[in-house]
């Protein structure tokens, strides 16, 4: 069978779908994408269900090739380094890796994750229903695990697009990290109204000990009014804990299932991948909204999922020297190879 190979890849890539749900009850949370909205994009520009199982990129990067036939691929790492054969790509791009070329994709000077979508389907075997690896849990993936040089990924049912490859035209990918979206609650009583005004004005430092389980965030401590412990409950993604130091922690995509810090707010869906996306070191402040924009903006970053991701030619800018030399660039005024 076709099959994608993994020739290298830094910590942190790991196959994804659209989680692991109907579980917490178990004390097992979903685990996921950790931008959700550009791994729902890159599934659709390949033509696959929306949570179809995709290798998630981290800044450790990753190289692949394939086995035994050609793999359609849409890749989407906005501020990524992508290259075919040394050849540059854009950093949202549809292409057929054929036997014998590789396909590199590195950190570049922005964004925290990229997916990679095959046009078919990566053939894992789910684990209580997905494919999505967890891996502080062992759960989903390649034996629970990122992935690793070696690793051969079977591809069922693949497409192989023609021509040459194009660039993904999807600029609402890029999106502005400095201020997320959230909805209070639901134990934003445990702060006065003052540190609740705090919390919002900000500014916070994204801090680089974030991983996929939780984003920490660096600023002046939030003090607690009614103490800084609560009964366990459950913990949704995009829950914002304020332990006993005063300083916020966003729950992600590999979060526990219940805690016993107060949460102050939560990160709304459609922003949660914006979230993500922030590299430690910026900075960033949260704006309260109310359920109902939340639902809305839910709503309308679906509709961007709707519609095929537009397509256009790679426009080069890559030649090389001895082709360049050899063209006569400013014909009409003097022969510029005389």
């Amino acid at each position: 069978m076709t099959a994608l190979v993994i020739d290298s890849t830094g910590p942190g890539v790991t196959l994804q779908d659209g989680g692991r749900h109907g579980y917490l009850r178990y004390g097992i949370t979903a685990a996921g994408p950790m931008d959700p909205l550009m791994h729902a994009a890159a599934n659709r520009a390949a033509s696959n269900p929306l949570d179809a199982t995709a290798v998630e990129i981290s800044t450790g990067g990753v190289t692949v090739s394939v086995q035994d036939g050609a793999v359609g691929i849409a890749l989407l790492a906005p501020g990524f380094r992508v290259a075919l054969d040394g050849v540059p790509l854009p950093d949202t791009v549809a292409l057929t890796v054929e036997p014998g070329q590789t396909l590199v994709v590195r950190a570049g000077d922005a964004g925290a994750w990229g997916y990679l979508a095959v046009a078919g389907r990566l053939d894992v075997a789910p684990v209580l229903g997905s494919a999505a690896t967890h891996t502080r849990s062992g759960l989903g993936g390649l034996d629970g695990r990122g992935l690793a040089a070696g690793d051969r990924l079977p591809v069922a049912e693949s497409r192989t697009p023609d021509g040459p490859p194009q660039r993904l035209v999807a600029p609402w990918l890029g999106r502005d990290g400095r201020e997320i979206r959230v909805v209070l609650g639901p134990q934003d009583d445990y702060f006065a109204p003052d540190q609740v005004e705090a919390f919002l004005a900000g500014p916070w430092t994204v801090s680089p000990r974030g991983d996929r389980m939780a984003c920490f965030v660096d600023g002046t401590p939030l003090t607690h009014a009614k103490g800084h412990d609560i009964v366990s409950d459950g913990v949704a993604m995009g829950a914002i804990q304020v332990p006993g130091n005063g300083l916020p922690i966003i729950l992600m995509a590999d979060r526990q299932s219940t805690g016993g810090y107060p949460k102050i707010a939560t990160v709304i869906g459609p922003d949660l991948g914006r979230l993500a996306q922030v590299r430690g070191g910026a900075r960033l402040s949260f704006r309260r909204v109310t359920v109902a924009e939340a639902v809305a903006a839910r709503r309308a970053e679906r509709d961007l999922l709707r519609e095929a991701v537009p397509r256009e030619p790679v426009i080069r800018t890559d030649f090389a020297s001895d082709f360049l030399l050899g063209l006569n660039l400013v014909g009409g005024v003097t022969d510029g190879r005389a």
